[in-house]
């Protein structure tokens, strides 16, 4: 009997939850502050609230909890505060519409930010009209899923990021629709990360922003109608597969610009109607296939400062340029299918019998004196292009796909 009662004793302490309680706040009721149930609640308690508009300054989450929203109730920051400040681990957050944070330009004001925690969950909220939306700092193993933030950034100094992620670890971002911040998607000293199934758009800067940020996966994102595009910097081991590039026109603006990328994988992306589909930098051992490059005005722009790059199995279809470089290219082209190539077939293996050279002589001279794209499809660019495969030299002789395909590649 004895040893029954130690073991019944034992099981109640090694289980906390066989005493969580559940709060619920409400207006109008004798619990009706949300800091006022965390401030009465213990680790492991969870704390309903009902539908109502709850402007409390900074609500402090200081202890394990689990905070439900019930039809979304909004947290009015009135455009002075930081809305929720996350500093305990194990904390789940759900269901919430907040609204108004505050804006500074001397710290990071967000609608939720985690100091220093792990194990948080933050889903199927709302924030709208944030500086910051959510703001991981030192986070590890966190999980923001189904959130959709809408910033209202009219300057990029008086906007913040939509999901910003600082000197943290393990993240999973997914399924969240961000739109209206300066970047939608912010990493910088973030590792071993998982994006996906995000949508960024109409962003002020960058759909996806990150620096110094290794062996992070990007996997079925959409990066649309952002003002540049997608900015990979100063980074290793980056994994992008089957994401979309779209629309993302204007001066200066790329499907995605890859800048100091070593040892890093892109593929099955569509890069669709952008002002350049890549625009590489400073990459080193990149391999680009299996990648859709259509309507954009160049589909691949390639820095001399790149090295040992391979770029193949790749369809482009309709893009103004396909390829752009400024120096003696040492990347390798193979495989692709080209909808420009004139070659033929005579064995019917499906891969031309002459080496396509993609870089063509009027690109080049665009790409020095971007002016000169007035005279884009004029019989002077047409007979330029011809005039050099007649007596090739001044495009680069070794940028050539000896391997290219006679048709579109299925992928």
């Amino acid at each position: 009997m004895k040893k029954f009662i130690v073991i019944i004793i034992s099981f109640l302490l090694l289980s906390p939850k066989v005493f969580a309680r559940i709060y619920t706040v409400q207006k109008n009721s004798a619990l009706s502050s949300i800091q006022q149930a965390i401030n009465i609640a213990t680790n492991g308690d969870t704390i309903m609230v009902m539908p109502g508009v709850y402007a409390e300054k900074n609500i402090q989450v200081n202890k394990s909890l689990v905070l439900i929203g019930k039809s979304f109730p909004v947290l009015d920051g009135q455009h002075s505060y930081e809305i929720i400040s996350i500093k305990a681990d194990n904390v789940i957050l759900e269901g919430f519409k907040l609204i108004h944070s505050g804006i500074s330009s001397l710290i990071d004001i967000a609608g939720i930010k985690i100091y220093a925690r792990k194990n948080v969950v933050i889903k199927n909220n709302i924030l709208d009209d944030t500086f910051f939306g959510i703001y991981l700092q030192k986070a590890v193993n966190c999980l923001i899923e189904n959130n959709k933030l809408k910033g209202v950034a009219t300057t990029d100094q008086q906007s913040g990021n939509g999901i910003h992620c600082w000197q943290c670890d393990s993240l999973r971002i997914i399924g969240n629709t961000i739109a209206g911040h300066r970047d939608g998607i912010y990493f910088e000293f973030v590792t071993n990360s998982a994006i996906w199934r995000n949508v960024s758009h109409a962003n002020m800067r960058y759909g996806l922003h990150f620096m110094f940020s290794h062996e992070n996966t990007y996997i079925g994102n959409i990066f649309k109608n952002n003002n540049a595009g997608v900015s990979v910097m100063f980074s290793h081991g980056v994994k992008m597969f089957n994401n979309i590039f779209e629309d993302n026109w204007g001066d200066g603006c790329y499907g995605i610009f890859l800048k100091e990328i070593t040892d890093s994988y892109i593929s099955g992306n569509k890069f669709l109607r952008n002002t350049t589909g890549i625009f590489m930098e400073g990459a080193t051992r990149v391999l680009v296939e299996k990648n859709e490059f259509s309507k954009n005005g160049w589909a691949v722009k390639i820095d001399a400062s790149c090295l040992d790059d391979t770029i193949r199995i790749n369809n482009f279809l309709g893009n103004s340029f396909d390829v752009a470089t400024n120096g003696t290219l040492v990347s390798s082209f193979s495989y692709n299918y080209w909808d420009k190539y004139e070659g033929y077939d005579l064995n019917k293996n499906n891969i031309g019998d002459v080496p396509y050279h993609p870089v063509s002589l009027f690109s080049m001279i665009v790409a020095e004196n971007p002016s000169a794209m007035i005279l884009f499809r004029s019989i002077m660019a047409t007979m330029l292009d011809k005039i050099e495969k007649i007596l090739p030299g001044i495009t680069p002789e070794n940028l050539v796909d000896n391997f290219p395909y006679m048709k579109p590649i299925h992928l």
